[in-house]
């Protein structure tokens, strides 16, 4: 079993998640003022509340836009954003909720590896896996799973699917809709008197309930249990998920620190695919993408046509097959290409340089924490070493984390002995503190870089820096997210999950959940993203206030 500290992002597709994790609201009445009695007519409001209230409205009324055109990608980055800025309000976390779970469905049937697996499961073996996955949760997960919760959880995800029009095509292309609402209702009252206790309990009632939604609505009882499977895995928090065959092999080559494809990293923008990244002696960087460009033909398909997630996976293929694009520029000039897809290797250390050489000041910037990391890491010490490194800065701005293990392993190399990490589950297995190791310790002064977007890992080796005292950390808060997953593939299928198994705490004993890692020097930034969410060319970003603050905290630490 791997243990991961977050979710990579994937191989093509990287989408932003938050801490919340995701019904269907009616605003009868956001700011009642009128119905109060005269005798308060002295009390006033002030105006920012009704500013704040027509906000709130016009940002709840654009995301139920996106959901009605079902851009559920749009619509999760959209009330991600709101419950940033209105986190007091529940209608945006059910927004949230309900916009996740069609996301994730889309995902799914958008994903032939799951097609492929559901068409191959028969009504016993798909319940044979809902077991296997309810045993994975009662031995692994970090607290005792709700056996009542895990059940309600995936009724309310079948419930949702039996109103997603994808869905409903696939599966019911000729169910009258009274009939669809009567089996919901049904669905809900059928589980409201079931008392719950056991695994065995559990999976009958998941038996019976796909039974009776079959014998309603015609639906295969296999695809019922299969919601009732992803439904159940992914209420348990924000970082556990049911992983289809395709992401559960990406998971394990981004591990690997490799993948076949592209080489790029996607964000949905306005219907088109977003280039973020394009890795270095990739086929994209060879066929001349950049950073800004657009996606907006896939296979002769306009982007615009098909989901961000179905033109994602149409990136994918197996290595040697060709894949035609059409792609328009941060200059709006288009043009078309024919990528053949590779294996392509993913540095986790990029960046290498001398910033200051005459001051000796280093830095590197470390992507994630992968099988490999270590190893890079050491190649590059001594490369900078041999260049006459006093200083080191380490950037892990926007590492989203990987392997524990790794983390551990680069924190090593900095921390002469003491608790690097701890980690705390139900099991006594996933009780340990890593310890560091005296031999091979580099004692070069270190600034460590952070922010919003640093979590799990990165956080793991910020965490182990600033308690033992080994540098100063720059930049912003960290995410937050203090826990450990681990993956699990099934038995029964080429598929599997990833279960939150332990809680970690720095060296001090300090969760890091919901509370990050703190700078010693804390640095404001501006949006560096124009208005549309486009990606500033290189030649037109400005100097970076974070590396100018960690030069002026190297410059400080070489003259003690």
């Amino acid at each position: 079993m791997y243990k991961l500290t977050a979710g990579f992002a994937a191989a093509v597709l990287h989408h932003r998640r938050t801490k919340c994790r995701f019904a269907v609201p009616v605003l009868l009445a956001l700011f009642c003022v009128a119905c109060l009695p005269l005798v308060h007519a002295q009390v006033r409001i002030p105006n920012s509340a009704f500013t704040s209230v027509t906000e709130f409205q016009e940002t709840l009324d654009a995301g139920m836009r996106l959901e009605q055109n079902r851009k559920w990608a749009e619509a999760l980055t959209h009330y991600e954003d709101a419950l940033q800025q209105f986190p007091e309000r529940s209608e945006i976390e059910q927004r949230l909720s309900v916009s996740r779970t069609h996301y994730d469905l889309v995902r799914r049937y958008t994903d032939s590896s799951y097609v492929q697996s559901l068409n191959s499961l028969s009504e016993r073996e798909s319940l044979d896996l809902y077991n296997e996955l309810l045993l994975k949760i009662y031995t692994h997960y970090v607290t005792n799973p709700d056996w009542k919760n895990l059940v309600r959880r995936g009724t309310n995800n079948l419930d949702i699917a039996l109103t997603d029009q994808l869905f409903i095509d696939r599966h019911l292309p000729y169910a009258a809709p009274e009939r669809i609402r009567a089996c919901r209702q049904e669905l809900h009252r059928f589980l409201d008197w079931r008392t719950l206790q056991t695994r065995q309990e559990s999976c009958d009632a998941v038996g019976e309930a796909a039974q009776l939604a079959h014998q309603r609505l015609g639906l295969h009882p296999t695809i019922a249990v299969m919601e009732y499977a992803c439904g159940a895995v992914s209420s348990l928090d924000n970082y556990s998920a049911y992983l289809t065959p395709a992401q559960l092999d990406d998971v394990y080559s981004q591990i690997e620190g490799n993948f076949v494809g592209l080489g790029i990293e996607l964000k949905a923008s306005k219907g088109h695919l977003l280039i973020v990244n394009v890795l270095e002696g990739s086929p994209a960087h060879r066929g001349g993408i950049q950073p800004g460009d657009q996606i907006v033909e896939v296979d002769g398909q306009s982007t615009r046509d098909i989901s961000t997630d179905k033109a994602a996976d149409m990136l994918k293929g197996r290595e040697g097959t060709v894949v035609d694009l059409g792609v328009v520029g941060s200059d709006q000039q288009g043009r078309s290409l024919r990528l053949e897809r590779k294996r392509v290797e993913v540095p986790s250390v990029e960046g290498v340089k001398m910033l200051d050489a005459q001051a000796g000041i280093a830095y590197m910037q470390l992507t994630s924490f992968q099988k490999t990391t270590s190893r890079d890491v050491d190649a590059v010490l001594w490369r900078l070493h041999r260049q006459g490194m006093q200083s080191l800065i380490i950037d892990v701005r926007g590492n989203p984390g990987g392997l524990l293990t790794a983390a551990v392993e680069v924190a090593d190399k900095f921390v002469q002995d003491g608790t690097i990490v701890s980690t705390r589950g139900r099991s006594p297995r996933e009780d340990y503190d890593y310890k560091a190791h005296q031999v091979g310790t580099w004692r070069v002064p270190l600034v460590v870089l952070v922010d919003g977007d640093s979590a799990s890992a990165s956080e793991i080796f910020a965490a182990a820096i600033y308690d033992h005292r080994r540098g100063t950390i720059v930049g912003q808060q960290s995410y937050g997210k203090g826990s450990v997953q681990g993956i699990f593939p099934f038995n029964l299928s080429r598929s599997g999950i990833r279960l939150t198994t332990a809680k970690f705490y720095t060296p001090t004993g300090r969760p890091i959940s919901e509370r990050g890692v703190t700078p010693h020097v804390a640095v404001h930034l501006q949006e560096k993203s124009s208005v549309d969410g486009t990606v500033i060319p290189d030649n037109e970003k400005q100097p970076d206030p974070v590396i100018e603050a960690a030069i002026k905290a190297a410059r400080r630490v070489a003259k003690l």
